[in-house]
């Protein structure tokens, strides 16, 4: 996928802040942007080293899943990079995406999120923190990268795909780790 004008993201821009992960992590989190009807779970881990800068470690979307599967996809990416909490939209199934999750792992430790803006006015804030040199890809994630290229200035996404589930799941993990106390920001909540 070539940069389209007005990206808020380009390739060239994600290339830079491409780095190996940091030897001490302060936070890990899971961001996670669950489906409407079938289509794909946002499941993205990201983590706050102690220098400050936040890193993606991985995506671990899944797509077309029944509700246990993506619930367990989830679980199993907070464990396998050991996860402090999760963090999950509620707008696309409420109580539904807590007590899903919950089956699969009662003591998972998350926090709840609601959009109250757009998924390209909250990716905003977090796109500039890669322009300051504050967040970096220990990876590389093709499908990822591909959704964060695709949101524009304007507000419109301009694909691949009819949703940046994927870029949404990064944007929560992100703005939990480095702007969840700025004000004007979407709100967490503990459950």
């Amino acid at each position: 996928m070539d940069d389209l004008a007005g990206a808020l993201w380009t390739r060239a821009l994600i290339e830079r802040q491409r780095a190996p992960m940091p030897e001490s992590l302060v936070r890990v989190v899971v961001g996670v942007d669950p489906p409407a009807a079938g289509g794909t779970c946002g499941i993205v881990v990201a983590a706050l080293g102690a220098d400050g800068h936040a890193w993606v470690l991985d995506d671990a979307s899944v797509t077309g899943q029944r509700p246990e599967q993506w619930a367990r996809a989830v679980v199993k990416a907070a464990d396998r990079l050991q996860a402090d909490r999760v963090i999950a939209e509620v707008n696309q199934g409420g109580d539904m995406v807590v007590t899903t999750l919950k089956s699969v792992d009662a003591a998972l430790p998350m926090l709840t999120v609601g959009a109250s803006r757009g998924k390209v006015a909250r990716a905003e804030p977090v796109a500039a923190l890669y322009g300051e040199g504050r967040v970096f890809h220990a990876g590389v994630f093709p499908a990822l990268e591909d959704q964060l290229c695709g949101l524009l200035a304007d507000g419109r996404y301009a694909g691949p795909g009819a949703s940046p589930d994927r870029a949404d799941a990064c944007v929560w993990a992100l703005t939990a780790l480095l702007l969840a106390d700025r004000a004007g920001l979407p709100t967490i909540r503990n459950l």
